[in-house]
């Protein structure tokens, strides 16, 4: 859904918290070069693939200014490639044994890491035993770039999931922030359920035939459309029935309402349709272009499953990670660069805080700017808080086909809300992954 609204965000505020997922407003290398004309033929430099001038380019020009430091001499060559782009580049460069085409460093979304190692195992770096400390990210945001037991991403963006509400409204229905905080999804329906009844407002409002909702909700209970192994596992999947169960009883209790587009997604969200929404963190770009709402908005974690062994209330949607290219003359200097800033500077998360760019590097919770309140969300320290929320995020299998199966389940709970039977709809939807890959 995050790609289908990125247009929307990016026009709505200039510091929109969007992930890599968005798609990139450029055109291949158009105007996309940064970095001095001869910056691609010095030893103390490095190209970088990456889209979004205000989000991931900005980014990586405040890690060279960070590394500048301790290395004046160092420059990056960033050059602006969108990410559908990019996949094709990459592709088109493996496929031909054109590898030398590629650059030091590239941006990869999170749920296209895997396939893409998995498919080029050649093409990527092994930074296992890189300087670069792993164990400082959150598990679950390293486990999208991890194959076989090696590390193939430094973790960029952070797109662990929140549940923001509007206190006002709250406020009518006799609640507060706080009775939405650790609850469970049975809670959140019969406490939504007074909050429409008294206020003529559902709690949540998501995309018709999408399933951001329902990944959010799997991936909280440490639950996966695949297994351990990269099969599908949806038909039999119990924790993949009981979210469709929820997501169907939020849908029926009117809690829940389903949009036809995203910029009606949006439009709920600012112009008072909804108490709230539940998404990644990457959300509060949208949320905040509704200026005059500012400081009727907080931020707490999702709810959980009930009766579901290791539910927890947090999840993630969203995110992207750096990979380095095998084939680079300097893969010891992009090493050290991507360990020295995005694994290893406290100094340039703060940095970019501005861009709405939340860290899953640890560390970065601790640091005074990630600590500072927002005015828009209660006064809050809601950059902690949701650096916080990423280290609990349960580590499940993405599987290599991932969007595949998003798709399927989609289809599925759509399907269910118009009468049909669960088990017969996940038995068709694990059908579908299969044929696509060929089993």
């Amino acid at each position: 859904m995050k790609k289908k609204f990125f247009t929307v965000l990016l026009a709505a505020a200039m510091a929109v918290s969007v992930t890599a997922c968005a798609k990139s407003q450029g055109e291949g290398n158009k105007g996309g070069e940064s970095g001095s004309g001869d910056a691609q033929d010095s030893s103390e430099s490095l190209t970088v693939w990456c889209w979004d001038p205000t989000f991931n380019i900005y980014a990586m020009k405040e890690a060279e200014k960070v590394y500048q430091k301790e290395h004046p001499q160092f420059q990056l060559n960033v050059i602006e490639t969108p990410w559908n782009d990019l996949q094709t580049k990459l592709t088109t460069a493996v496929t031909s044994g054109k590898t030398d085409t590629l650059p030091d460093i590239l941006l990869m979304q999170d749920n296209a890491f895997q396939k893409n190692v998995m498919s080029y195992p050649k093409a990527f770096a092994d930074l296992t035993d890189s300087s670069i400390d792993f164990t400082q990210f959150a598990e679950a945001k390293t486990a999208y770039s991890t194959v076989k037991g090696k590390n193939y991403g430094v973790p960029f963006d952070n797109g662990a999931v929140i549940a923001c509400y509007r206190t006002d409204i709250l406020e009518q229905a006799g609640f507060t922030v706080d009775d939405f905080t650790d609850i469970t999804w049975d809670e959140y329906i019969e406490q939504g359920k007074i909050v429409l009844e008294k206020t003529g407002k559902p709690l949540l409002s998501s995309l018709a035939g999408e399933s951001d909702v329902i990944v959010m909700i799997l991936q909280s209970a440490g639950g996966s459309m695949f297994d351990e192994q990269g099969n599908p596992f949806i038909a039999g999947n119990e924790k993949i029935k009981a979210t469709l169960e929820i997501y169907k009883k939020m849908v029926e209790s009117g809690v829940l309402i389903e949009l036809n587009d995203s910029d009606q997604y949006i439009s709920s969200m600012n112009n008072d349709t909804v108490a709230g929404t539940i998404n990644g963190c990457w959300i509060m770009g949208a949320i905040q272009s509704a200026e005059e709402q500012a400081g009727n908005w907080a931020v707490t974690n999702m709810p959980r499953l009930t009766g579901v062994e290791d539910a927890t209330n947090y999840s993630n949607n969203g995110g992207s990670s750096w990979a380095v290219c095998a084939d680079s003359k300097k893969t010891e200097l992009a090493e050290d660069f991507l360990g020295a800033t995005f694994g290893g500077s406290v100094e340039f998360w703060e940095n970019i805080l501005p861009s709405g760019a939340l860290s899953t590097y640890l560390p970065a919770a601790d640091s005074d700017k990630y600590g500072e309140p927002s005015g828009f969300f209660s006064n809050d320290t809601v950059f902690k808080k949701i650096t916080e929320y990423a280290g609990k995020v349960p580590a499940v299998p993405a599987g290599t086909y991932y969007y595949e199966a998003r798709d399927a389940v989609g289809t599925a709970i759509t399907n269910v809300i118009g009468g049909a039977d669960i088990d017969s709809e996940l038995q068709t939807a694990e059908d579908t992954v299969k044929f696509v890959m060929g089993r």
